[in-house]
């Protein structure tokens, strides 16, 4: 029996025990970053000790952790350098609505220069300026605390919990078996032939070079197996 497209994981790869881990992964980052903060900074400043981008941070470290958006540079120079780029538009964009859009549109120049492309950054920013008084009267601290400290636990959980899941997390393509593709006579596909593939389609794929590069071995693979193993032959009918 077929589920319905709307009850098909969007994800490929993903599994119940996956979406499962997920969800635990995301109680235990999100509660555990609000209670060490809440114990490191109370009291320290009239800022929010947990930033709203740090529950979509939570969602790509927990339910895609082989993202290259979910990796732990990603997450905290996305986030730190979004907010950086946020204060300076709030500081010196003298118009709301002008200074909403500079701080989304550097936030996604910035992170992109420095390899550190992350969603949730751009919430990052646009909170340093639409966070009301307390976050415009911090400034430049806000990058770092809160949005700093709480992208640093929150990776450290990550890394902690990952080792439970039994995912790669800080993730690194791992082939299976290294000598199957060469056992199976077939060549491998030249990552500049993937490279000439992604250009020809003109998407951009959350998914890193590498890991194509594996799956495509992988798919290789298991064609070649398919092809070589011989099927079942039907029983002979006896003759009566």
């Amino acid at each position: 029996m077929r589920l319905p497209v709307s009850f098909v994981p969007i994800l490929a790869g993903a599994t119940l025990r996956d979406r499962l881990f997920a969800c635990i992964g995301g109680v235990i980052g999100v509660a555990l970053t609000s209670l060490v903060c809440a114990m490191a900074l109370h009291g320290s400043a009239p800022l929010p000790l947990l930033v709203a981008p740090i529950g979509a941070s939570a969602v790509l470290i927990f339910a895609v952790p082989s993202s290259p958006l979910a990796q732990p540079w990603s997450v905290i120079g996305g986030n730190v350098v979004s907010a950086l780029v946020g204060v300076t538009a709030a500081r010196f964009v003298p118009i709301p609505y002008l200074a909403v859009g500079v701080a989304v549109g550097g936030a996604i120049l910035a992170m992109s220069l420095l390899r550190c492309l992350h969603p949730p950054g751009g919430a990052a920013a646009l909170t340093a300026v639409i966070g009301g008084p307390a976050v415009l009267e911090a400034g430049y601290a806000f990058p770092f605390v809160p949005v700093g400290i709480n992208s640093l636990i929150l990776i450290l959980t990550g890394l902690a919990f990952h080792r439970v899941s039994g995912h790669s997390y800080p993730h690194r393509p791992i082939p299976i078996v290294g000598h199957e593709l060469a056992a199976s006579g077939l060549s491998a596909p030249h990552p500049a032939d993937i490279d000439l593939a992604l250009a020809d389609l003109g998407e951009t794929f959350d998914v890193s070079r590498e890991d194509l590069d594996l799956l495509f071995r992988r798919v290789e693979f298991h064609a070649a197996k398919r092809v070589v193993t011989p099927r079942p032959q039907p029983a002979p009918t006896k003759l009566h």
